[in-house]
């Protein structure tokens, strides 16, 4: 019987011992050369939290990167593993953080990848003017975006509610989509909102009161939707409000009192046109509005006689009260408005003589009183 040799452990030689230590890093060397490229060759410092933050960016960016279906214009080609992650094309960055995307007009097709929202130092989002499809994704971790313009895509769905964690938004644009439903009751939460662009929609519903608590807003424009109901009278509480565009909804009722029962100093640009609004213009309507510049209520159902106030807008340069239901002479106070360019009053019911304090406004180069009951020419 053959002797059975006994058990001896067989010690690796140096070099083997080298060639598995190398094994085992080999590995962690790839991980260091990635972190080297995400901070960019060359950073001064770069520390533990950077570098992570760097490959979360870069990682999220790739997966969105890898949903665009089409990039006619090779927008995303420095997008690659190999190239610092804050030289990409419309990458920029703060302290190797990624904190503003901006991918305006580069023709890019598909769905917003969801993870955007891993950009937790995201302040500025651009995507607008391209054609990106399918919903909205979630955003709400990210808590330092301030700015962020969808518009002009091809997105569906509704505006998520979650939208309204990103409490430092200041300036919210969706407008030119295919979005649907109501807007977010929750949009009262986005204190620090001053600019706020959904139009060109299918949104429904009615305008949330909300907004009243959004005490800095600059700019509603919410034309060309689907929206019903009255104006809230919390839409004249704002003090630094300048664009109020309503217009092309199915809003009913009158103008409320709160647009002008107050000094509405900061007011510029007032559109109302192609609703289904109605009443009288009230007769201090025009007391407290000093620099408007444009006045829209045409294709509406506003009826009565025009307030004399109207002349007291000093700045105004576009009147425009067509298509409505307007009765009576017009007002020789409208001589008063020196800055005056378009003065649109085609089809009411005015009735009577040109005033011929309109023969001084030097500034008006268009005038539309047809389909009226006027006599007489222009003075």
């Amino acid at each position: 019987m053959q002797e059975r040799l006994p058990f001896r452990a067989i010690r690796p030689s140096k070099g083997d011992r080298a060639l598995s230590q190398a094994t085992r890093l080999a590995p962690i060397f790839m991980l260091l050369s990635l972190l080297l490229i995400s901070c960019g060759v060359g950073s001064i410092r770069c520390s533990s939290t950077t570098v992570h933050g760097n490959i979360t960016g870069m990682i999220s960016l790739l997966d969105f990167k890898r949903d665009i279906t089409n990039d006619s214009r090779q927008a995303l080609r420095s997008w690659q593993a190999s190239v610092p992650l804050c030289s990409w094309e419309g990458v920029h960055c703060s302290s190797g953080r990624v904190t503003k995307l901006y991918l305006s007009e580069r023709e890019l097709l598909g769905p917003i990848s969801p993870s955007l929202g891993n950009l937790t130092f995201l302040r500025a989002l651009d995507l607008s003017k391209n054609g990106f499809t399918g919903e909205l994704p979630p955003l709400n971790r990210l808590h330092r975006l301030e700015y962020i313009d969808l518009g002009n895509n091809s997105l569906r769905g509704t505006i998520p509610e979650t939208l309204t964690n990103c409490s430092k938004l200041w300036s919210l644009d969706l407008s030119a989509n295919l979005l649907m439903g109501e807007i977010p009751l929750g949009i009262g939460r986005l204190s620090n909102l001053r600019k706020v662009w959904l139009s060109s929609n299918n949104l429904t519903g009615k305008i949330p009161p909300s907004l009243k608590n959004n005490s800095q807003l600059e700019g509603i424009v919410l034309t060309d939707n689907k929206l019903t109901g009255t104006i809230p009278d919390e839409m004249g509480i704002f003090s630094s409000l300048v664009n109020l565009d309503l217009a092309g909804n199915m809003l009913s009722g009158g103008i409320p009192e709160t647009l002008y029962k107050y000094n509405q100093s900061s007011l510029q640009y007032l559109y109302l046109y192609s609703n289904m609004l109605g009443k009288t213009v009230p007769s201090n309507f025009g007391d407290t509005l000093p620099n408007l510049k444009h006045l829209c209520l045409d294709n509406n159902n506003f009826e009565g006689h025009l307030p004399a106030s109207l002349g007291n807008i000093s700045e105004l340069r576009l009147l425009n009260l067509s298509s409505n239901n307007f009765i009576g002479q017009v007002p020789g106070s409208f001589g008063n408005l020196a800055l005056l360019e378009y003065l649109i009053l085609q089809r009411n019911n005015f009735w009577g003589f040109l005033p011929i304090e309109l023969g001084g406004l030097k500034q008006l180069t268009h005038l539309d009183l047809s389909d009226n009951n006027m006599q007489g020419g222009v003075p």
